[in-house]
This record gives C-alpha cells, sequence and structure tokens, in this order.
C-alpha cells in the first residue's frame, strides 16, 4: 500500500496542503481560506478536500505536519492564559523593570508592554541560590503552597516558576513545582530551567511566563487538531514545525510553545534551502510574502540564519529559531490616510475576512491586492485555478475611494501603494542583509508566498539584486518545506567560567548535562532508527563584555588543547566581526550549545510540465517606466524546462502570480522552476 505525507501552513489569510507520495515523486497541492476564528476546524477541512482531490485513503497517510501561527497570533493579540508566577522574594517585578530602558527613546507616549502576569498575580516565595548554585537560603515550601493557593482562587490558568540562579542549580524549581502539582492537580505548570537554562533574568522570567501564558491555549488548539486528524482516519499523531526548521510531536510543542514563534514561515526557508542545493544555488534570500505579512531569511553556503533571541509582544524570548525577520505587508495590507495627509500602507491587514474588496466578502478597504488588480497585474476573473472569483468592480472603487481622499486619479493612488509596500519590504531585506553586513547583490531572492513573486522582481531590482528565483510551486513552498523538515531539537545551559583547566572538570559537567538532556528528548520524540547529528557550539566573550560571540565545537568536551584552539578561534570569530581582537585578554565561557538533528527521509520533487505552449492571452498591465503596456499572460502548468521569454509578462499558476517588468528575461530550468534576470530593468 502506498504512503502519503501531507505538509501543512496556516497563514493569516490562507491555509497551504499538500500531499507527497514519497516513493512515486506524486505531489497534489490545496488551498483554502483561513479560518481565523477556529483555525482546526478549517485546516481539518482542507485535509478532508485534499484527500478526496487526490483518492487518497487516510490510513494511508503515514505522516502529516503542521506549521501555525497560533502561538504567534496570541502574543501579539494578547489572546494568552490567565497566568502567574511565584518567584524569589524581592523579584516579582523583574518582568516590568525589564533592562530600564524605554520601548522607544523618543516616543514619550510609548505604551509599556502588559505582561502575561499582572502584578496581583506575582507572588514571591522565600529562597536563594547563589550565582555558583550554592544554597543559601532553603525554599520555603509552605510558601510555594501558600502561593498555589491565592493563585488558584485568583483564577489563573498557568503557572511560571522562576527563581533566581535556578539556571545553575535547579533544585528549588524543581521541588516548587512538585509542590504546585501536589496542592492543585491538573494545574499547567513550566518552571525556567525547563525553558531557558540561562542566565539572564528578565529574559529568563519573559520566556518562562510567556511560554506559561500559551501552553493552555497551544494545549487546547493541538489536542481538537489531534483528534479531529484521527478521525479523518489518519494513524499518526501529527508532528509540528518548529521556529529552529525541525519538526517535533505535539507534546514537546505543548511544554515548550515559545519553540514554534516562527513555525509557518520556517518552512519556506528549509523549502529554500533545499531548493539552492538541488539547483546548485546556496546563497539565496527569502522572500515570502502572504496576505498579511512578509518573512525574509539570509541563506549563506545552504545554512539559514539563525538567532537566539526575538522579541515578541515586546518581550524578549530566548529560544533557538531561524533568523527570519517579518513586517506587516502582504496582499491584504490596508492603505491608509495619517493625520498629515501621507498615504501609508499596512501593517493592519483585512486578513482572510472580510479580505480584500476584490474577495467580495465584504471588506472596503483598500489593500495591496486591490491595487494590483487595479494596475492588471492580478487575473481580473478568478484565483486558486478559478475556485476563488474575484470582484475589480470593488476593487476599483475601494481603490477610487482611497484615491479621492488624497486627490489623486485611481491609477496613481494604485502606484503609491505598491510603491510603499515595496519600500517597506525592501527595508526588511536590508536588515537580513545590509545591517548583517552582507551584499544583497551577492543573493539570489527566493521569491515564494501567495504574494511574493508578485512583487519580488521589482523589489529585488530596487535593492541591486540581479537574479530572482521563483519555485515550482511559490505559494505552497512552505508546505512542502515542512516535509523536508527534520527532526531538530536545541539545548543550552550557561556555565559563567573562564577558558581555564582549572574549569575543564566544570565544563565537562556542563557537556554531560547538555548529553543527558539530548538523550531525553530523543527517546520523548521516539527518534529511533535515525542516525542523530550533534552540532556542539558555546557562546565566548572576553571577561568584562557583556554579549557573546557563538564558535563551534568540534565535539562535545573539552581538553586542554581543545580550550587552546577554542579559544584562538574565538579570538578570529570577534577580529571578524568587530574588527579587532584582545589576544592578552582572558575569554570567558558563557553558554553551552547542544543541537540534535534527526535527519527524515526527502521526497522527490514533483515532474516538471512535459510540454512548451507559451502565450495564454494578453492584458494591459501598468508598470512604473512605462505605465499600462500590453503584456503576454503565461499559464505556469504549461512552462516546460527550457522555455526563455522576456517581460513584459504575467504568469499565472493556481497558488501565485508572477509579475516580470519589461527588461527582465525569464528561462525554466529543468526541474520547472523561474529564473528570473534583471539586467536590463530600470530601477
Amino acid at each position: 500500500m502506498a504512503a502519503y505525507w501531507i505538509g501543512i501552513d496556516t497563514g493569516g489569510t490562507f491555509t497551504d496542503l499538500v500531499l507527497a507520495e514519497p516513493a512515486a515523486g506524486r505531489w497534489v497541492y490545496h488551498k483554502v481560506p483561513t479560518r481565523t476564528a477556529d483555525p482546526a476546524a478549517g485546516i481539518l477541512d482542507g485535509i478532508g478536500e485534499l484527500l478526496q482531490q487526490a483518492a487518497v485513503d487516510a490510513a494511508q497517510v503515514e505522516f502529516l505536519v503542521l506549521g501555525t501561527t497560533l502561538a504567534t497570533n496570541a502574543v501579539l493579540e494578547g489572546k494568552w492564559a490567565k497566568t502567574g508566577l511565584i518567584t524569589t522574594e524581592g523579584f516579582r517585578d523583574v518582568i516590568e523593570l525589564a533592562r530600564q530602558r524605554r520601548p522607544d527613546y523618543f516616543n514619550l507616549d510609548k505604551v509599556k508592554p502588559i505582561p502575561p502576569a499582572s502584578r496581583d498575580c506575582r507572588i514571591e516565595v522565600a529562597e536563594r541560590v547563589a550565582v555558583d548554585g550554592e544554597v543559601i537560603r532553603a525554599l520555603d515550601e509552605a510558601g510555594v503552597r501558600a502561593a498555589t493557593q491565592a493563585l488558584q482562587a485568583a483564577g489563573v490558568q498557568s503557572i511560571a516558576i522562576c527563581f533566581l540562579h535556578a539556571y545553575r542549580n535547579p533544585a528549588h524549581e524543581q521541588r516548587a513545582r512538585e509542590l504546585v502539582e501536589a496542592s492543585w492537580p491538573g494545574v499547567t505548570v513550566c518552571a525556567s530551567h525547563e525553558v531557558l537554562a540561562e542566565f539572564r533574568e528578565f529574559e529568563r522570567c519573559a520566556s518562562t511566563l510567556v511560554n506559561a501564558s500559551l501552553m493552555p491555549v497551544m494545549a487546547s488548539y493541538l489536542d481538537r487538531f489531534d483528534a479531529g486528524v484521527r478521525a479523518l482516519g489518519v494513524p499518526r499523531s501529527p508532528r509540528v514545525m518548529q521556529s529552529n526548521g525541525g519538526a517535533v510531536t505535539p507534546a514537546a510543542v505543548k511544554r515548550l510553545p515559545i519553540n514554534t514563534f516562527f513555525s509557518g514561515p520556517a518552512g519556506g526557508v528549509i523549502g529554500s534551502a533545499r531548493l539552492g542545493a538541488r539547483i546548485g544555488q546556496p546563497d539565496l534570500v527569502t522572500f515570502d510574502m502572504g496576505g498579511t505579512s512578509t518573512d525574509v531569511c539570509l541563506i549563506k553556503a545552504g545554512e539559514p540564519a539563525k538567532k537566539s533571541q526575538r522579541e515578541m509582544g515586546g518581550f524578549p524570548v530566548r529560544t533557538r529559531t531561524l533568523d527570519i525577520h517579518t513586517i506587516g505587508a502582504g496582499g491584504g495590507s490596508i492603505a491608509w490616510i495619517d493625520a498629515g495627509g501621507l498615504l501609508k500602507v499596512g501593517p493592519r491587514s483585512a486578513g482572510a475576512y472580510p479580505g480584500p474588496a476584490a474577495y467580495g466578502r465584504g471588506g472596503t478597504e483598500a489593500t495591496v491586492t486591490d491595487a494590483n488588480v487595479v494596475l492588471g497585474r492580478l487575473s481580473p476573473h478568478s484565483l486558486l485555478g478559478g475556485r476563488m472569483p474575484m470582484h475589480p468592480e470593488k476593487a476599483h472603487a475601494a481603490i477610487a475611494a482611497l484615491a479621492g481622499r488624497l486627490g489623486v486619479d485611481p491609477v496613481r493612488a494604485s502606484a503609491g501603494v505598491i510603491e510603499i509596500v515595496n519600500v517597506n519590504m525592501m527595508g526588511a531585506l536590508r536588515v537580513i542583509s545590509i545591517e548583517q553586513g552582507e551584499d544583497p547583490r551577492e543573493f539570489a531572492l527566493v521569491a515564494f508566498g501567495g504574494a511574493g513573486p508578485l512583487h519580488a522582481v521589482e523589489v529585488a531590482a530596487a535593492m541591486g539584486m540581479r537574479h530572482v528565483l521563483v519555485p515550482a510551486r511559490p505559494g505552497l513552498l512552505s508546505a512542502e518545506g515542512l516535509l523536508q523538515a527534520d527532526q531538530r531539537g536545541d539545548f543550552s545551559l550557561t556555565r559563567l567560567l573562564t577558558l581555564a583547566a582549572a574549569q575543564l572538570p566544570a565544563i565537562d559537567s556542563g557537556f554531560a548535562e547538555l548529553r543527558r538532556r539530548g538523550e531525553a528528548w530523543l527517546a520523548e520524540e521516539q527518534a529511533s532508527g535515525q542516525t542523530p547529528v550533534a552540532e556542539w557550539s558555546a557562546d565566548l566573550r572576553y571577561v568584562g563584555q557583556s554579549f557573546e560571540l557563538v564558535v563551534p565545537l568540534a565535539r562535545g568536551g573539552l581538553d586542554a588543547e581543545a580550550m587552546r584552539a577554542l579559544v584562538v578561534a574565538f579570538h578570529a570569530r570577534h577580529r571578524e566581526y568587530y574588527g579587532y581582537d584582545i589576544p592578552d585578554q582572558d575569554v570567558e565561557l558563557v553558554n553551552l550549545r547542544l543541537a540534535l538533528t534527526v535527519p527524515r527521509p526527502r521526497p522527490a520533487f514533483a515532474a516538471p510540465a512535459a510540454a512548451v505552449d507559451l502565450a495564454a492571452g494578453r492584458r494591459d498591465v501598468w508598470f512604473p517606466a512605462t505605465g499600462y503596456v500590453s503584456s503576454v499572460v503565461y499559464d505556469r502548468a504549461a512552462l516546460a524546462p527550457g522555455a526563455t521569454f522576456d517581460g513584459p509578462a504575467i504568469i499565472e499558476q493556481m497558488d501565485a502570480t508572477t509579475v516580470v517588468p519589461p527588461g527582465a528575461s525569464v528561462r525554466v530550468d529543468e526541474a520547472g522552476n523561474m529564473h528570473v534576470l534583471l539586467e536590463d530593468v530600470k530601477r
């Protein structure tokens, strides 16, 4: 019996689904509007439709992986669970004191973020552990019980435990957790050493609180989704994509929901990296534009950039993630006029419902999609392969209303909307390239997402980039990427020690602890049968510095010789980043890190079209350099390997539309990917 895999990427406007038959290289694609009121129900309906479309029995599905934005949306919208905090005496206000800096130095009206736990639900108990892990005041167990009862009476749904220096010695947190669970059976609880075993009290407290506040939300969602998948007849529990580019079991996500903030976008980055490896293009910038946001990430030498801290809802959340930069710019981004009469676009979005005016679902405000319809870039008839009718008259009415308020004609207003959103996205590209010391002109831009190919060529030209890569299924690349993701777990702990021979035993104990955590994770993830790949690294800095650099380690252990080599490597890394090093200064170890990757088999790529039947029609399309010009409209499904043509052109397919301006040329490679070359495009 044939086996099938399903990948699902839930966005703010559309949910993308792909089904793969790995042995045969067969792929089936489906796209449905996202149900914002109940995302799980919408996904389950989409799975049922996909199985019916592919004529596949649910019992034949052996692997199903989900990319979800639920945790991100819950934080941004403040829809987290009511949370309580039990912390060390004198430290309940760490979450609000933060780093004692205003969120915006030059905006006195900027409101500070509201913590997941209000002050009345943050309770202190007596205990103290020193920075070296020594217990200098025993845990007040009666105080923990009293705190639990008070939080239960306050109606909290989840409890976070964060004690001072628990990253070095978690004994008090472990005991406090036992007391909480004994006093209040069934309550959701997490401790900081389980979430982030690293120093810096504010970041550890913030990460633990945000995690605790999301645990009931994510558990409810995943339980409903898992039950729904089982009801459809799928025999195995789904996997969930993490922000680090690896897929894990729902149980792991329920414990650490903060690991899923970039779950969906991570699939697109992984898919892009695999695509780059296939075609021999290792240096890429990903450009994922959907209905509500645009996500960008830099891939160098085949490896996506990574980072260990992201800000979510105004709070620093420390967890290993792909370095994906997100802005509120998508097809549904709403155009508006500020108090000074200037045109702005986003970050507010029309979403899936009511959506852009052109969708005919009740939306009346002008959006980026409506501007593209007015300028002839989007089909005036239908999207999603004809399943979604378009209403160009409503798009024209929304743009006309905006133009009237601006005092310009509708074409000028539409062009302004496109130009502004393109400039916004250029800013995002600068953040992950130029601001990181990388020249974007040395990279190819991978355009995907439902709206990515609509804007990518003009954005690339404005950035001085000369190569845009449009995958065979750009609107579904993130869902495809989910099926190409390995299992991955990231672990870290703090060891504040000078790199000296006398510290080797203490450092080795840190390696041993990380090894233990990794082995426990492998057992929980049922990752047997595949050989895990371990990547070790250390966060290092000069003694006296406040921040550190990550330096790779060849293995999970140090001897005197390896320590000397590590010091030399740090000096070189510091010189590379900052232009100087201090060879006579002592080097300090801050954190040890372990990344475990369990490789999964890769599905074969879908075969491209077999014949070339180019022109499907023509329509007038507006471009900045020419105004409206008659442009050829191609059906992407008919573009076989070897096809070449020049712009201006529009390439339409079920999941996306690609805009090729005058001066650009297009080549289709043997895998069905489009390469848009921009040598003669006017900027």
